[in-house]
């Protein structure tokens, strides 16, 4: 097994005391896609419903998967185990943890009835909830993470380079949101990190507005808030610009967020808690004729989920930031009924402070 890949498994463990001969990782699928079964086996591709995988303390793991997976699968290192039926998948489970007493669990990634499933099933073991573990874990991503994060952006920053080009008087912002998740596909992503926000005027004062059939007409803010998903992992960013001529206020609230934006970069250093991150930026605009309009975080963690969890650039979070935790900063300004500006780029915390993963211009760039 790869080293790297041998240290994520142990970093799990390491994150909790319980007394545990094994993690239990169950991917049902479409209704709840567990992310962790990724995380302990390093697979990219592939649904792997229905699947399971089991790691060891000492950074071993037995895999399961269907007959579906089972060339995929092949990509993972681990004992390769081939299901045909639930029934197999059984007795094979059983072959591997039936003379176990201590399994840890993600709660929070497994359905109810499938827990009460293996609880009927294996009556011998003691399962322990290992959620908080997995976030802990995955809150350090290790190199490869980190290279495929950025890779990612790669993906993304080309996308918002296209973006100028892409607009056109009267189209809409579907046109503008198919647009640019083509080109994140043409430009290697296995598809849209989440579905992306490309909104016109008024409607980029509302975050999490995604697109609709409001046509694009001059003077209007363009807001694009999307991301690359990659090898399982996640880029998101938002770029803000103007058709056609700017007005003064729109310059003015631009350059507020920007200089927001630098003071939260500027404070990222490990060893502070996140929340100085995001009192930098709120600083900055609650000085300025907007004070009151920054209405969301400065950032969250990024990785195998958008929003990856553990840690976020909130007023209230006192999370020490740490080299390796990859996290969003995107102050905005809203005004409703007249438009909003938000710039989001992604960060990686290094011991001298941190390196941008995405790098796509940032000028307020007036498209006619």
């Amino acid at each position: 097994m790869k080293q790297y890949m041998k240290q994520r498994i142990q970093r799990v463990f390491n994150k909790t005391d319980l007394p545990l001969e094994g993690i239990l990782v169950k991917n049902e699928g479409e209704t709840v896609f567990e992310k962790n079964f990724f995380y302990l086996t390093g697979l990219t591709t592939g649904l792997y419903e229905g699947c399971i995988v089991i790691a060891y303390p000492d950074g071993s793991l037995d895999l399961f998967v269907s007959e579906l997976e089972a060339e995929l699968a092949k990509q993972a290192e681990g004992d390769l185990h081939i299901f045909r039926s639930r029934t197999e998948l059984q007795q094979q489970l059983q072959n591997a943890i039936g003379s176990l007493t201590h399994i840890g669990l993600n709660f929070s990634g497994l359905s109810h009835y499938e827990c009460q499933i293996l609880i009927k099933e294996h009556p011998q073991i003691t399962f322990y909830n290992v959620s908080n573990a997995f976030v802990q874990a995955r809150m350090i991503k290790d190199t490869e993470e980190i290279h495929a994060i950025k890779q990612a952006c790669i993906i993304s920053d080309r996308v918002a380079e296209k973006i100028p080009s892409l607009i056109t008087i009267n189209m809409t912002e579907h046109d503008l949101a198919a647009g640019i998740n083509y080109h994140l596909q043409r430009y290697g992503a296995i598809a849209p990190a989440f579905d992306t926000i490309s909104s016109f005027g008024a409607h980029t004062s509302q975050p999490h507005y995604t697109h609709g059939t409001t046509q694009l007409k001059e003077g209007d803010f363009i807001l694009c808030d999307f991301g690359a998903k990659l090898n399982q992992y996640h880029s998101d960013i938002t770029r803000t610009f103007v058709y056609q001529k700017k007005t003064l206020q729109q310059q003015e609230i631009y350059e507020i967020v920007q200089q927001a934006q630098y003071a939260a970069l500027e404070t990222i250093q490990p060893g502070i808690p996140a929340q100085q991150v995001h009192n930098a930026a709120v600083q900055v605009i609650d000085k300025s004729p907007y004070k009151g309009r920054f209405i969301h975080s400065t950032g969250h963690s990024l990785g195998l989920s958008v929003h990856d969890g553990g840690i976020g650039f909130t007023e209230t979070c006192e999370t020490l930031l740490q080299p390796g935790m990859v996290l969003t900063v995107e102050p905005g300004i809203y005004i409703p009924s007249v438009g909003g500006v938000r710039i989001e780029d992604d960060i990686v915390v290094t011991k001298e402070g941190y390196t941008s993963l995405s790098n796509a211009k940032k000028s307020f760039l007036e498209i006619s």
